[in-house]
């Protein structure tokens, strides 16, 4: 009903649908899902927004209504939150939307870090220093990539100095963007110590979808802030590692050397 409505339907409406009372409806859909129903319904229509911004030839004010949101006001207020820039910027692609980068060479391989004015937008991982170059264009095909200058490469310092240091921590700000339940699992992911690990399962009853670790899983691989979203401390349930966006072998040596400190 959520995601096929023109405007999202009241908590009561649902609840009937549900044949439910609206305490006990919003009360299941957040233990299913991880979020409430109106959180659902802005990252869905948002994820709309997202679509229809990339793909078809509208004015923003179209998209917005398009997806649903019955006010444009009230998308504007979020859109940041959502697409991590202005619709207008982010339908092309990032225009005028600088974007610091450096890369460099850490025990894992190559490493890109990139920064808006938010703070750090990605720390990617790779055999291939062009390819993660690629890979930061293909998220801003119209941004304005600049390369770091002196006091950025600090900043990828500190990264690199994180990932083969642990313990010292990463004090920079990061600017993380996703849906409402990525946001959720990620904030969840941060408060694993290091030197542990956890399994997609507990993760999910942590964000409150104790049914949901499969969207666990497809939200770390979401994730574009390696290490500082720490991703390679989750595991399946008997302890062995899945895949990872960056390659398994990395995130068995992060684990590892989590583990000496």
């Amino acid at each position: 009903m959520i995601e096929t409505a023109e405007e999202m339907p009241t908590l009561a409406v649902l609840a009937n649908g549900a044949g439910l009372s609206p305490y006990h409806f919003h009360r299941v859909f957040k233990a299913t899902t991880g979020v409430t129903p109106k959180a659902y319904a802005l990252a869905h229509r948002a994820t709309r927004v997202r679509d229809q911004l990339a793909g078809a030839r509208k004015t923003v004010t179209e998209a917005i209504y398009d997806a649903g949101f019955n006010s444009a006001s009230r998308f504007y207020e979020t859109s940041s939150q959502f697409l991590g820039m202005r619709p207008t910027d982010y339908r092309a692609g990032g225009i005028d939307t600088e974007i610091r980068f450096a890369v460099g060479q850490c025990s894992l391989g190559s490493i890109l870090v990139a920064q808006s004015a938010k703070g750090v937008c990605a720390i990617l991982l790779g055999d291939d220093a062009d390819a993660l170059v690629r890979d930061l264009q293909d998220r801003f095909p119209q941004a304005i990539l600049v390369g770091g200058d002196v006091a950025f490469e600090q900043t990828v310092a500190k990264v690199i100095g994180f990932v083969e240091k642990p313990a010292r921590g990463l004090d920079l700000p990061l600017d993380v963007r996703g849906t409402a339940f990525q946001q959720r699992v990620w904030a969840a992911l941060r408060q694993i110590p290091i030197g542990s690990t956890v399994t997609y399962a507990e993760i999910a009853s942590r964000v409150g979808a104790p049914n949901g670790a499969r969207a666990v899983a497809q939200a770390c691989g979401a994730n574009a802030l390696a290490v500082a979203i720490p991703c390679h401390r989750v595991v399946r349930t008997d302890g062995s590692l899945s895949g990872y966006r960056w390659g398994v072998s990395r995130k068995k040596s992060l684990l590892t050397r989590e583990e000496v400190e």
